[in-house]
């Protein structure tokens, strides 16, 4: 897949650099993947079966949504620390509203609104305040997390209802055997993918986060490309929430490990925390990464408490792997500008 990069293509008009042949991003994750399947699968036969792959996926599917918005808020040089109570807060909603009485597609719909709703809020609060988006999500991820703890309160019950039409659905098979969720999933990751590199929304988070400042003389328009991408991250989160809908949502840390896990997984994926380049094929891909993982802690016998020092030590490595990359990067940047005028 073609990645954006401004460098190449402003050198270009100047000379005919040697052709060199790059292997896809999400070439080296996916074999990690089928690495550390093989080895597990070795060692524990059972995690190899179907039923164990196919809860695996869906385990998966849900944090691995927000991984793949999580690829643009990254492109464009930002983080966003609420989505997991974005997730959190839209689940709710829909639950409460499916328990009133509200027809089900309406209550999906609030429950997608809402998290739209609350991307634009963190939007307009970076571009107003003019500060990185990790610094006012910092600040909403705590009022997301008190709205979510207040709502729960008020019906708990309510929050893990499992039955109904739109259960029925988010939580059907397709074929009877691959979970609707991991069909979301994986629909999601290819047209994102498609959005990220063919269109023009697309080619704008990757020129913002790529350079800013040449970005401005190209006439994109920064701040509106910023916000637009803060509401896609919140309404990517808002329709996991609503796929989420019968899963218990009263755990007060639910949202926090989410958030990990995104940012981990779009990392490992081959997404940079220096903007401009992504993947959402990659960020799916280092989900299952990351679930691989959590499930050879418990087939191994480790401890469940242990999960997250394990999400975040995956957190420690995406970032050393991230910064190996970008060095990686650099030193062939340097090595082909001093070709190109040597």
């Amino acid at each position: 897949m073609t990645r954006f990069d401004p460098t190449l293509q402003l050198a270009g008009s100047a000379a005919q650099p040697k052709r060199t042949f790059r292997l896809p991003a999400e070439l080296g994750p996916l074999a990690g993947l089928v690495v550390l399947v093989a080895v597990i699968g070795f060692a524990r036969p059972a995690f190899l079966d179907q039923s164990n792959l196919l809860s695996l996926l869906e385990s998966a599917a849900y944090p691995g949504m927000l991984a793949i918005g999580m690829v643009f808020v990254l492109a464009i040089r930002e983080v966003d620390l609420s989505v997991g109570w974005m997730f959190h807060l839209a689940a709710l909603l829909t639950a409460f509203l499916l328990a009133a009485g509200i027809n089900p597609w309406l209550a999906a719909l609030a429950g997608v609104l809402l998290g739209a709703g609350l991307g634009l809020a963190n939007g307009l609060l970076v571009v107003a305040l003019h500060l990185p988006a990790i610094i006012v999500t910092l600040g909403t991820f705590a009022m997301f997390r008190g709205l979510a703890a207040v709502a729960v309160k008020m019906d708990p019950t309510a929050a893990a209802a499992q039955s109904g039409e739109l259960f029925e659905i988010v939580h059907g098979k397709l074929f009877g055997v691959v979970p609707s969720a991991v069909f979301v999933f994986v629909a999601m990751a290819l047209v994102m993918q498609i959005v990220l590199h063919r269109s023009r929304f697309g080619y704008r988070v990757q020129a913002v986060g790529s350079n800013p400042q040449a970005a401005v003389y190209a006439g994109i328009p920064i701040v509106q490309v910023r916000l637009l991408t803060l509401v896609l991250m919140g309404i990517i989160s808002g329709l996991a929430g609503v796929m989420w809908l019968g899963f218990p949502v009263t755990d007060a840390e639910q949202g926090s490990g989410i958030v990990l896990m995104a940012i981990s997984a779009a990392i490992i994926g081959g997404t940079s925390l220096a903007g401009g380049r992504g993947t959402a094929i990659g960020a799916a891909v280092g989900m299952l990464i990351v679930q691989v993982i959590l499930s050879g802690v418990g087939l191994f016998g480790i401890d469940a408490a242990w999960n997250p020092f394990v999400i975040g030590a995956v957190m420690v490595l995406a970032l050393a792997l991230d910064r190996l990359l970008k060095m990686q990067r650099n030193r062939h940047a340097a090595r082909f500008h001093k070709n190109l005028h040597g």
